[in-house]
C-alpha cells in the first residue's frame, strides 16, 4: 500500500497532504485528551502503534510504485476509535519512511490518507455497524480489521488511477487494473490479519479486561465474566 518516495506527481502528493491533515490535526487533540484523561491506557495505545508498526512493515511487491501488506489499523480503530489512529498511523508511516525506505516523506500525505484515515474509519465502521446489529463481538472484530485493510487498498488504487491514467481507458481502466492486481495479495492478507487481530483482542481481553469495559469493546457484563473465569 505505501506509494514509494517521489512516485506521485507533486500536485497529487501536496493534495493528498492538504487532505490528510485535518484528520492528523484531529486526532493530535483526541490522542492528548485521551492520554491526559486516561494515563493508564499509555501502554495500550502503544500496543496499538506497534501492532500496526508491525504488520505494516511487512511488505510483498504488487504493483510498480506500491506493495501489498496488512495495515494493522483495525485493532486501534476498534480500541481507540479512527481519530486516535490517524495519529498512531501517521507516526507509523512516518518512521518507516525515515527508517526503513518504506513509503516516502512526498507521498507521506497518500499513504496517511489511505491507510491512517480511510482505513480506520471504514473499518470502525463496519465494526459498529456489526455490533449494533447483534453480532458477535469477534466477528465485527474480524469484520473490523478485514474491511480497514481492504478499504486502505482501494483508496491506494484510487490514488494511483488518478495519477497514471490508462491512455486507452482512462481512470477507469486504470483503476480497475491497479485494484485488480492488488486484489491477488490484498484479499488473502485482509482474512489473514482479521484472523490476527481476533487473537490479539483475545488475548487483551483477558490480560486488560477493565480497559476493555472503559473503552466500551467489552460491556461491563461481559467484563465481570472474563474476570471470573480469570479468578477460576
Amino acid at each position: 500500500m505505501h506509494i514509494a518516495e517521489g512516485y506521485l506527481p507533486p500536485w497529487h502528493a501536496v493534495a493528498w497532504g492538504a487532505a490528510s491533515a485535518p484528520f492528523v490535526v484531529h486526532g493530535v487533540r483526541a490522542l492528548t485528551r485521551e492520554v491526559r484523561d486516561h494515563p493508564e491506557s499509555t501502554l495500550l495505545l502503544g500496543a496499538s502503534g506497534a501492532f500496526t508498526f508491525v504488520l505494516s512493515a511487512l511488505k510483498i511487491p504488487s504493483v510498480t510504485g506500491s506493495c501489498s501488506h496488512p495495515t494493522g489499523t483495525g485493532l486501534g480503530a476498534v480500541l481507540f476509535r479512527p481519530p486516535v489512529m490517524a495519529v498512531l498511523g501517521t507516526i507509523t508511516l512516518l518512521f518507516q519512511a525515515l527508517l526503513l525506505a518504506h513509503g516516502g516523506l512526498t507521498t507521506l500525505g497518500a499513504n496517511v490518507f489511505s491507510m491512517a484515515v480511510v482505513g480506520p474509519w471504514a473499518g470502525y465502521g463496519a465494526y459498529r455497524l456489526l455490533r449494533r446489529l447483534g453480532a458477535p463481538l469477534m466477528a465485527a472484530v474480524f469484520a473490523g480489521a478485514f474491511t480497514a485493510d481492504l478499504s486502505t487498498y482501494c483508496v491506494t488504487s484510487v490514488q494511483l488511477a488518478l495519477a497514471f491514467p490508462d491512455p486507452a481507458s482512462g481512470i477507469a481502466g486504470s483503476l480497475a487494473k491497479f485494484g485488480g492486481i492488488f486484489a491477488v495479495t490484498q484479499i488473502p492478507l485482509a482474512v489473514s490479519e482479521g484472523i490476527l487481530t481476533v487473537l490479539v483482542l483475545r488475548l487483551l481481553s483477558q490480560a486488560g479486561t477493565s480497559e476493555l469495559v472503559r473503552l466500551g469493546v467489552l460491556t461491563a457484563a461481559a467484563g465481570r465474566k472474563k474476570e471470573q473465569e480469570a479468578a477460576r
